[in-house]
């Protein structure tokens, strides 16, 4: 039997001054906290002498609950390991329920378990595309090639130098040296117009906007969304009470005239223009254009999501809808999870000079502060020269893992996927035939071990178009040929 490591025990509650004496009162303790599952089998316990000396009472009472329990089976002594929870206890809960179990079921005559209206909205639809972690899941970077021993080093770095300025809590806009590395690096490479004192650092994109909504939106507001668009986004609109606005993309982006038609009122815009999720099409110069005049005009605030602005394999580099704006009408939003890897958590927005105060208390009510280690390690990463050559190697990377895919599409499926938007970041969009429900095909390539996204589940009103995200980031170009076989199966 496996060994659980010694951890602290749940709350032990002790009355003196019952009639049951104390060690029958801890002995039910324990059998209550083995069969409830709050203790595992195999964990160990503490010694009596110490549970004695935790609880304030005399070592012989413990011993006696410890003896009665050794007696009836619920724990053992193993030589090198103590005491522990015997492995033959059954898990699950008791036939009767006990009065103050937290997870016990609700009896049917209880109160209904009401929850708000925003939870139930941002609750997304079935996404049976996230049990897979390889072909072709979206938004998976190559963490094959990513440097890891060079970004170990860099936390041991910091690890071993922890000081004070590391253990309180930071500055809501995140860490200054990150801060003036990510202003840096956008003037350069996105023509954005910032510096550090109007970056963020935040936990990702999908932080980065939520943290828009909170500033930009009340309850009851509209904002305009692409359609199809992110659903992240429209989960950080819900969560404020906000109303979505749906405008249309076509091959020029989003559809300024329709949307000002459909939503004049509107507050805020959210839009990726760069590399429009999930179609892929990039935002014409004039549609860019009339959106800043009418944002302009009108006092609206637009919020560019330019998730993975990186990486373009076709064309000239777009330059960032920010880097346009004369008037501060645009919030700038980015992260380094397309390019670094998910679980790291940093993003940035990029705020108007004015707005600052008001991000600043937004961020301080939500979560504070983004934590210091990974910050002062993706400064070095980027001040030393790491990012850069690991952006320009992964974007040689996902330009051949792109070819591949294409190529296997017309060798496996001919005819059969259209590919749009297949011109930059780390996946593509292809129509399927009319007809065809891309959410079943969703669950039986799941039952392969095959990860599409569903494009109709991008869509807030009725689905127009019929088809999968594909992303290639994360797959490398040998196994994307049989990926795209077995889904030529399940079609």
């Amino acid at each position: 039997m496996k060994r659980v490591s010694a951890s602290l025990l749940p709350p032990i509650a002790l009355d003196p001054g019952a009639d049951v004496p104390i060690y029958r009162q801890l002995s039910e303790w324990f059998r209550r906290a083995i069969v409830e599952g709050q203790l595992q089998p195999g964990q160990r316990v503490p010694s009596t002498r110490a549970l004695a000396g935790e609880l304030k009472v005399s070592r012989l009472p413990v011993l006696s609950a410890y003896e009665q329990l050794h007696a009836e089976g619920y724990l053992e002594t193993f030589t090198g390991a103590g005491t522990c929870v015997a492995g033959t206890i059954p898990l699950g809960a008791p036939e009767k329920p006990r009065r103050g179990r937290s997870n016990a079921t609700p009896a049917a005559t209880s109160p209904a378990r009401r929850i708000a209206a925003r939870a139930q909205a941002m609750a997304g639809p079935e996404q049976t595309w996230l049990e897979s972690q390889g072909a072709f899941r979206v938004g998976l970077p190559a963490l094959d090639a990513f440097p890891h021993e060079v970004w170990a080093r860099l936390i041991s770095r910091h690890a071993r130098r922890v000081d004070t300025e590391s253990l309180v809590y930071g500055d809501p806009l995140g860490y200054l040296p990150l801060r003036e590395a990510v202003a840096d690096y956008l003037r350069i490479v996105r023509a954005v117009r910032a510096d550090a004192s109007q970056v963020m650092i935040t936990t990702g994109a999908q932080h980065g906007v939520q943290v828009c909504t909170h500033v930009l939106l009340d309850a009851g507001d509209s904002a305009w969304m692409e359609e199809p668009g992110y659903p992240g986004a429209h989960q950080a609109l819900a969560a404020v009470g906000a109303k979505a606005v749906l405008v249309p993309v076509d091959e020029d982006g989003l559809d300024v005239a329709e949307g000002i038609r459909r939503g004049p009122e509107a507050r805020m815009v959210y839009l990726t223009p760069s590399h429009q999720f999930p179609l892929g099409v990039t935002m014409s110069a004039s549609r860019r254009m009339q959106l800043l005049q009418w944002a302009t005009r009108a006092g609206r605030w637009i919020v560019e999501d330019d998730y993975d602005s990186e990486y373009r394999f076709g064309g000239k580099p777009v330059p960032s809808l920010q880097g346009l704006d004369a008037d501060g009408r645009v919030i700038y939003v980015g992260t380094f999870s397309k390019v670094m890897f998910p679980a790291l958590r940093l993003g940035w927005l990029v705020v108007p000079k004015d707005l600052v105060p008001a991000f600043c208390a937004a961020r301080d009510a939500l979560d504070t502060c983004s934590p210091m280690l990974p910050q002062r390690a993706m400064t070095d990463f980027i001040r030393e020269g790491h990012f850069a050559r690991h952006t320009r190697r992964m974007r040689a990377l996902y330009a051949a893992r792109r070819a591949a895919l294409l190529e296997a599409i017309e060798r496996h499926l001919p005819g059969r996927l259209r590919v749009v938007g297949a011109e930059a970041g780390m996946q593509l969009a292809a129509l399927l035939p009319d007809g065809m429900d891309d959410i079943a095909l969703s669950r039986r390539a799941a039952q392969v071990g095959v990860s599409i996204r569903p494009l109709s589940q991008c869509y807030r009103g009725a689905a127009c178009r019929s088809g999968v995200i594909l992303g290639y980031g994360g797959v490398d170009a040998r196994a994307v040929d049989e990926a795209i076989r077995r889904l030529a199966h399940c079609l």
